[in-house]
């Protein structure tokens, strides 16, 4: 009798995978395939958090569309638990599997920008940074992550945050088209005018459908200068400065990307001496317009405080996207609670501070950013992500270095998230919290009304489920085998 595999979130395997079968893989391969015999494994199964450690049966990294294409053949033919990473930053750790297929989309860089449309699309594996870099060449952006080293992909797929939302709106509300390789091995173009349902569901719906091998984004003039940076206050006046944030933020124009954090402030030059090693409040800001006038909308947080250390100025907007990073480097042990706020009353405000100053890890992060403007402009119907009318969103991450460390951070999230209940909402994406499985994803959509409709997409394009590596849509048939 044969003992069968399990994969970390209890799904069997398959049936181990033949040399023959690898051979013939290859022959009709042209990226690189890693196995774990070879030096390059670990390096090439490694992803961000570094609580993940899973070994894959072997790592495809594709080189273009037929790559993926035959990727995804193999997998379905030989039955494999697959994952498809991009920029391998899903906390969850989506983008490696035990004993399964990667799909390595990191080598896909291309990227091409048509300044005269304002649009550019790009290929699958790019990061942020990469990205921004070249759209700036031409003072253009859209809405990307806070971080460089963060995928396009995964970002996009389940929503995507960043300073320029509240003027030009989520990351998948600039999504012009993508294109997808389905678990039948088709391509196919998703757009409002092609596959439209298909398009609906990449708009929030993660990886449910198919692998996206490019997204052709919508851009914006911004930068290449814009007021951006970091302005840093006592601990002492975090309640005060986010009851002033929180009511300056009412009036402020669309253009003010901001967000407040409470964090340990590192041994850094531009740290004084006093500040160093303690906790901080914080004001992180970009502003998506002229500096002139951003100089008129900032002022306001300059002059409160005042702030022990400002350093906003004018700079590259792609210097703005770097301030996070520093942060979050790669291979720390992450792990992440999040939550929607529709209010931001005193008695949150007194709560958030309050579990902020528990806080058992000096990398720890306590993160508020304000939603609504472009993003709830768009209609709660137009695409997979809810939230829409969320006034904030909340994170609590903690980030820590020592493995038998991992009971005490991961209890401070839960209990810090747990204390600020009464005054969070449904709606957060999935992209954001390390807490997964089927109830988590199905409260999100069900909370949207969606989820019926997204099972109807799952049905169609992936029945079998297997893209099941991701914040999880169940098909009809599989959810019928397993209830």
């Amino acid at each position: 009798m044969v003992e069968r595999r399990y994969d970390h979130l209890g799904v069997p395997l398959g049936k181990p995978l033949e040399e023959a079968a690898i051979q013939e893989f290859a022959a009709n391969f042209r990226g690189e395939l890693v196995r774990p015999e070879d030096d390059r494994y670990d390096n090439a199964r490694a992803v961000f958090n570094g609580m993940i450690d899973r070994r894959p049966a072997l790592i495809a990294r594709c080189t273009g569309v037929v790559d993926v294409v035959a990727a995804v053949n193999f997998a379905r033919e030989n039955e494999l638990v697959v994952a498809v990473r991009g920029g391998g930053h899903s906390v969850p750790g989506y983008g490696t599997c035990d004993g399964g297929l990667v799909i390595d989309l990191s080598p896909m860089k291309g990227v091409w920008v048509d300044p005269e449309a304002r649009s550019a699309r790009a290929q699958a594996g790019l990061t942020w940074g990469e990205f921004d870099r070249e759209t700036q060449h031409f003072g253009l952006a859209t809405t990307g992550g806070r971080v460089t080293h963060t995928g396009i992909a995964g970002q996009t797929l389940g929503s995507g945050s960043g300073w320029l939302e509240r003027k030009y709106g989520l990351t998948c509300d600039n999504l012009i088209s993508s294109e997808v390789v389905t678990a039948s091995g088709e391509v196919l173009k998703a757009s409002e005018e092609e596959n439209e349902d298909l398009f609906w569901g990449l708009r929030g719906g993660g990886g449910n459908f198919g692998v996206v091998t490019s997204f052709e984004y919508r851009l914006h003039p911004v930068g290449p200068i814009v007021l951006g940076g970091m302005l840093l206050y006592p601990f002492s006046k975090a309640k005060e400065l986010l009851h002033f944030w929180r009511d300056y933020l009412e009036e402020a124009p669309d253009e003010l990307g901001t967000a407040p954090g409470v964090f340990t402030a590192p041994p850094a030059p531009f740290v004084p001496e006093h500040m160093r090693g303690q906790l901080v409040a914080a004001l992180i800001i970009c502003y998506a317009g002229s500096v002139d006038e951003a100089e008129e909308v900032v002022r306001p947080f300059k002059e409160f405080g005042p702030p022990e250390v400002d350093l906003v100025q004018p700079m590259p907007y792609t210097v703005v996207q770097t301030l996070i990073d520093p942060a979050n480097p790669p291979g720390r042990r992450n792990y992440w609670k999040a939550e929607n706020m529709n209010h931001l009353p005193d008695e949150a405000i007194d709560t958030l501070v309050e579990q902020a100053a528990g806080t058992t890890s000096s990398f720890s992060v306590v993160l508020l950013e304000p939603k609504g403007r472009a993003i709830s402009r768009v209609g709660e119907e137009e695409t997979a992500i809810g939230g829409r009318d969320a006034a904030h969103s909340l994170y609590a991450f903690s980030i820590w270095e020592n493995p038998a460390e991992d009971d005490v951070h991961i209890a401070w999230a839960r209990d810090f998230m747990e204390a600020m209940g009464p005054y969070t909402a449904p709606g957060i994406s999935p992209n954001f919290t390390s807490d997964q499985g089927k109830q988590k994803v199905k409260d999100f959509f069900a909370h949207n009304g969606k989820y019926e409709r997204l099972v109807a997409l799952k049905n169609e394009y992936d029945p079998t489920n297997l893209f099941r590596l991701n914040q999880n849509i169940k098909p009809t048939a599989q959810r019928e085998v397993t209830s």
